[in-house]
């Protein structure tokens, strides 16, 4: 039953790799900086909050607007007629004019709020771009890990075919017991499944890949790269001056200040604002109307009653710098302990790399010693069948962290702040 699974399971992934070729794909090959450009175009989350910068320079315009001359023109011609009168034409124009004199200043704080939100925005659009960066290397490492994976698992696999056929070997010469040879039949079993499981993750992490890239259709691709790094720290950064560094800090600082801008503001609609108006107008019965009519005059609107409206809305500022106070103080803690976090576990991940090295060298070179005396028979199957389990538990092992010490990589990035246009891999 066993053997019927294993060749039904082969014929699966024959046909499937037979329906791949004959309908023509080929699998698209893309380095580290080929995903790069593709997703700073194409990543849906990215250009969302380039579309949030827009929108906050619109803001800051229409509060620039809002100290500029405010002019208005109107031209009318009209025809009418009345019971037992003849008909009567009337034409029009006028223009008009307003500027704001004095308003407690409250246009000049608006300005200013909005330019900071434009500087917040500025400030988010950096950090949305650090995080795509890590979830877009967290994706390329484990389809450089599932492409390894496919290639270490057939190794394994064809490493257990040749140590099922040497214990029947042995077993048919009377030299080892039948459970021997089930044990290894089930090792060589287990082989074939990691193999087809590992070629059905590739499908998967392609998939998530091409969703960060921003691609409209999952294509089959690949990536070409490896798991060596190239930055190294070696000594203790200094968090807090990396922190102040950071996006997402500015971002929080920008905020804090537009709310305070906003609440000045806020409070400046108490005073009185002052006006001046102008206008230039005619009406006349024919074309063209002849000499104009003028006024100018200064107008001063003072804020007396409005139900408690201003006083909540500055009620209401207030509370919310006080919120963008405590987002900044909270957020600038946060950070400093998710920097030294991530350097530790990068730090962590590189000693463990090499730990993990040297076990799977050791590991080699028993496999080798007692693949070599089990052929002799100086070795029993169970001694040898643990250490061929232990060689294959340390080649998945290192591939493990190869890839952790990648995205251990990307999170200390991430976290000072490394945006995709950063210079590293």
């Amino acid at each position: 039953m066993v053997k019927l699974i294993h060749k039904v399971n082969i014929l699966i992934l024959g046909l499937g790799l037979f329906v791949f070729v004959c309908t023509g794909y080929t699998a698209e090959v893309l380095s580290w900086q080929d995903c790069v450009k593709e997703t700073l175009v194409n990543n849906p989350d990215l250009i969302a909050a380039k579309e949030q910068v827009v929108q906050s320079v619109q803001d800051k315009n229409i509060s620039v607007s809002n100290v500029l001359p405010d002019i208005s023109a109107q031209l009318g011609a009209k025809r009418s007629e009345s019971a037992g009168a003849s008909e009567v034409n009337s034409f029009s124009y006028s223009v008009t004019g307003q500027q704001v004199l004095f308003d407690g200043f409250k246009s000049k704080l608006d300005i200013d709020s909005a330019g900071k939100t434009l500087t917040a925005a500025e400030y988010n659009y950096l950090v949305v771009s650090s995080n795509i960066r890590l979830n877009l290397k967290a994706a390329f490492s484990a389809l450089l890990r599932a492409q390894e994976l496919i290639s270490l698992t057939e190794e394994i696999s064809k490493r257990r075919e040749q140590n099922l056929e040497l214990v029947r070997a042995r077993y048919e010469a009377g030299r080892e017991h039948k459970g021997a040879v089930l044990t290894a039949e089930a090792d060589a079993a287990q082989a074939e499944f990691e193999v087809a499981q590992a070629k059905r993750n590739l499908a998967l992490v392609q998939q998530e890949l091409t969703r960060i890239l921003g691609r409209d259709k999952k294509t089959f691709i690949k990536v070409s790269g490896s798991f060596d790094i190239e930055e190294v720290v070696d000594a203790n950064p200094n968090f807090e001056v990396l922190a102040d560094d950071t996006a997402f800090l500015k971002e929080l600082i920008a905020k804090k200040e537009a709310a305070r801008f906003n609440y000045d503001a806020k409070k400046a609609e108490f005073f009185p604002t002052v006006y001046l108006n102008s206008s230039v107008s005619k009406t006349r019965s024919k074309w063209p109307v002849g000499d104009n009519d003028w006024s100018a005059g200064v107008t001063v609107s003072v804020p007396i009653f409005e139900g408690g409206n201003k006083i909540s809305q500055t009620k209401k500022a207030q509370s919310q710098l006080q919120e963008a106070l405590a987002n900044e103080r909270s957020g600038r803690d946060s950070v400093i302990y998710i920097l030294e976090k991530t350097w530790k576990d990068f730090k962590d991940a590189i000693g463990l790399l090499i730990v993990k090295e040297k076990f799977l060298k050791a590991a080699r070179e028993r496999a080798m010693i007692a693949n070599a005396q089990y052929s002799s028979g100086l070795v029993s199957f169970d001694d040898w069948v643990i250490i061929e389990d232990n060689l294959v538990s340390a080649k998945k092992s290192y591939l493990d962290t190869q890839e952790n010490l990648l995205l251990a990589q990307s999170y200390w990035i991430q976290a000072k702040g490394g945006t995709l246009d950063y210079a590293k891999e």
